[in-house]
């Protein structure tokens, strides 16, 4: 994976197209959720994409906390030099999108940072439909199929040590918790290398407008995901 061809820069300055938007998250995360299409009326840009883009900035931390603010829609981002332990990306503006919090050791390898990277980001791509299909079910509850919408809010990383090239990410544990028509994700995971857990993290996910489960409906979503994953030729 090449990260700088999904984003341009003007010194602190970045740009993430709708068109690198949509690529990388259908070519490199494999995710096909309607909102990164490049026309969609509600686009963003994956949050897969904007946690790349903190570690190839900012090095990886042995801890990491990623919580994203807002939806990115063709605004610059400042991705200002920083040593400390807090970080803020915010739009010129000020409004932030991606706060990001780090402790532990510290590696800047972009050998390293490229191969957790894109462990992570395959392994955060298949939440729809293998994870949440069968999550929804079990609570009777669904997204609106017409307009789904599945928003990254937050991401946390724990790693025993930085000592380590090859990668490999396993859901450990899923939940969701239905609070009226929102939802609240939990997806815990290992990362494993060399035959032994090295770390363990957790991504949160927001489902919104949730409404009783109907499994046709259902069916049919997973059916034109699949469809669009398909006829993909990028």
């Amino acid at each position: 994976m090449r990260l700088e061809d999904y984003f341009s820069h003007e010194g602190d300055r970045i740009l993430v197209s709708r068109q690198q938007a949509s690529t990388f998250a259908k070519k490199i995360a494999g995710d096909f959720n309607p909102i990164h299409d490049e026309d969609a009326k509600r686009f963003c840009v994956p949050g897969d994409l904007l946690f790349a883009l903190g570690l190839h900035f900012y090095g990886l931390s042995q801890q990491m906390c990623f919580n994203f603010g807002g939806m990115v829609s063709d605004v610059p981002l400042l991705f200002s030099e920083s040593y400390g332990n807090d970080i803020s990306i915010c739009d010129e503006n000020g409004k932030e999108y991606l706060n990001i919090s780090r402790s532990g050791e510290r590696s800047q390898d972009q050998q390293l940072i490229s191969e957790l990277t894109q462990r992570y980001v395959e392994f955060s791509g298949q939440t729809f439909p293998h994870i949440l299909v069968p999550l929804m079910q079990d609570k009777q509850v669904m997204i609106n199929t017409e307009r789904p919408l599945v928003i990254y809010e937050r991401m946390a990383i724990n790693l025993d040590d930085l000592d380590f090239q090859s990668t490999q990410l396993a859901l450990s544990s899923s939940e969701l918790q239905v609070e009226g028509k929102r939802g609240n994700v939990s997806l815990k995971f290992v990362v494993e290398a060399g035959g032994r857990t090295i770390g363990r993290g957790e991504k949160n996910i927001v489902l919104s407008g949730l409404r009783e489960y109907d499994q046709s409906k259902i069916n049919v979503l997973v059916k034109d995901y699949n469809a669009r994953k398909k006829s993909y030729t990028g």
